[in-house]
C-alpha cells in the first residue's frame, strides 16, 4: 500500500464503529476501512444497483450504464487518484461504491415523486437515504442493524458535498445516533469521492448518450472543453474513422479532468498548510477541486448535458412515467400496507410520520424492475398507457 499522507484518514486513528464487534478489528488482515469497503461490497443494497437508473430508465441494450456500473467506475477514479495524493485508498473506494445507495428506482424522477409524497412527512433526500440504508435498513448482523461502518465511512457519506447546514429528518435522527460533526468539512477522501462522482458521469453520461442517439457529436463539439479533447485526439489518430474515436474521446476528458484534478488539490494543500485530517476538517473549504479554469468548463459541460441530454424528450417522457409508477405505488400501500410484503407490512406503523416514511424505505429500496411489477400486480399491465 502506498504511504498514506499525514492529512490522509489512518485506519489505527479511526473513531470506530456505533456498536462494539466482538475481536474488534482483529478479523483477518485486513484494518477498519478495508472491512467497511467489504462490507458495501457484500450487502444487498449494493447488488440491487445493478437494477437502478442511472441515466436511462429499465435500458434496452446490456452496454448502458447503471448506478452498479457508476458507483464501480467512481471507485476506480476515486482510488487511483487517492493513491496517487497520498490518500487512503480503501476509504476512498468504499465511499465511492456507497455514495449511490439511497437512490430509490429510476433516479431522480424516483426521488421528486417520494420528496413530493413525504412533503408532509420532512420529505426525502436519497443522500440521507443512503446512511439510513446502512445504518438501519441493511442488518445482516445478529447483535445490531445496519452494517455497522466507522465513523470516518459514515461522515464522509454524509458530507462528502459539504457541510449539512440544515439537516432533514433522516439526517439529524442518524447524527442523534451517532454524531458526524455534520456543520464541518469531510475528510479529503470524502471530497474526492465526490468529485470522482462528477468526472463519472460527467464523461461516461455522454458515451450513453450517444450509444443511444440522443446525442450527436456534432452537438458535443459546440461545448469548448469537448472541442479542445476532440482535436487532440483526432491529432493522435488523423487515419482512424470518427466512430472510432468517440470512445477515445470519452478517455480524454478523463484523463485531463483527473490531471486536473491533482495538480489543483497538490497546489490547495500546499497552500493550505494542512498537516492532519483534523486540520481538513477544521479549514472551511475544500480542497480537493478543478483549477478555477477547468471548474468554468466543466459547469459548461454540464449545462450542456442538463439541455441536450438529461432534459431530452425521451428522457423527460420516461420520468414522467417513472414519477407515476413511485406515487402511485406509495399512495396504494398507504391505503392498504398489506399489499406489501410480510416484512414490511408487519411493521408499518398506524401513525404519521412513521407510517409514510416506512413505506418510504419500502419504495426507496426497490429496484426499476420491481417496482415495475409491483406497479402491474396492483394496478394491472394497461394503467400506465391510459
Amino acid at each position: 500500500m502506498t504511504m498514506l499522507a499525514s492529512y490522509a484518514c489512518h485506519p489505527a486513528a479511526s473513531r470506530g464503529r456505533l456498536h462494539p464487534e466482538p475481536g474488534g478489528e482483529m478479523r483477518g488482515p485486513r484494518d477498519v476501512f478495508q472491512r467497511d469497503r467489504d462490507r458495501i461490497i457484500h450487502s444487498i443494497a449494493f447488488r440491487r444497483l445493478r437494477h437502478k437508473t442511472q441515466v436511462f430508465v429499465s435500458p434496452d441494450g446490456d452496454h448502458y450504464r447503471v448506478r452498479l456500473t457508476h458507483s464501480l467506475e467512481v471507485a476506480q477514479i476515486g482510488g487511483t487518484t487517492a493513491r496517487t495524493l497520498g490518500l487512503n485508498e480503501d476509504l476512498t473506494e468504499a465511499l465511492c461504491l456507497a455514495h449511490d445507495i439511497g437512490h430509490p428506482p429510476f433516479g431522480h424522477a424516483g426521488e421528486d415523486a417520494l420528496e413530493q409524497a413525504l412533503d408532509a412527512h420532512g420529505g426525502f433526500d436519497h443522500n440521507a437515504h443512503t446512511l439510513r440504508t446502512l445504518m438501519l435498513l441493511e442488518s445482516p448482523y445478529p447483535r445490531f442493524r445496519g452494517l455497522n461502518l466507522s465513523w470516518e465511512m459514515l461522515e464522509g457519506l454524509a458530507k462528502h458535498n459539504g457541510p449539512v447546514d440544515r439537516p432533514g429528518w433522516a439526517m439529524r435522527e442518524l447524527d442523534a445516533m451517532f454524531p458526524l460533526d455534520l456543520a464541518s468539512h469531510a475528510s479529503l477522501e470524502a471530497q474526492l469521492a465526490a468529485i470522482s462522482d462528477d468526472i463519472a458521469y460527467d464523461n461516461h453520461d455522454i458515451d450513453d448518450g450517444l450509444r443511444a442517439g440522443l446525442l450527436t457529436l456534432e452537438q458535443l463539439l459546440e461545448v469548448p472543453f469537448v472541442r479542445a479533447c476532440w482535436d487532440r485526439v483526432r491529432a493522435r489518430y488523423p487515419d482512424v474513422a470518427q466512430d472510432r474515436l468517440l470512445r477515445e474521446l470519452v478517455r480524454e476528458q478523463i484523463g485531463v479532468m483527473a490531471n486536473d484534478l491533482l495538480d489543483a488539490t497538490r497546489r490547495n494543500i500546499a497552500e493550505s498548510g494542512v498537516r492532519t485530517v483534523a486540520d481538513v476538517r477544521a479549514l472551511g473549504r475544500t480542497l480537493v477541486c478543478f483549477s478555477p479554469e477547468l471548474a468554468a468548463q466543466e459547469r459548461a459541460l454540464k449545462r450542456f448535458m442538463y439541455a441536450t441530454l438529461y432534459h431530452h424528450p425521451d428522457q423527460l417522457a420516461a420520468a414522467d412515467r417513472a414519477r407515476v409508477i413511485v406515487t402511485d405505488l406509495f399512495r396504494a400501500y398507504q391505503d392498504d400496507p398489506a399489499l406489501m410484503p410480510p416484512e414490511w407490512r408487519d411493521e408499518c406503523a398506524l401513525e404519521e410520520p412513521t407510517r409514510s416514511r416506512h413505506i418510504a424505505d419500502f419504495i426507496a429500496g426497490m429496484t426499476d424492475r420491481y417496482a415495475e411489477k409491483r406497479h402491474r400486480e396492483i394496478y394491472g399491465a394497461l394503467a400506465l398507457a391510459d
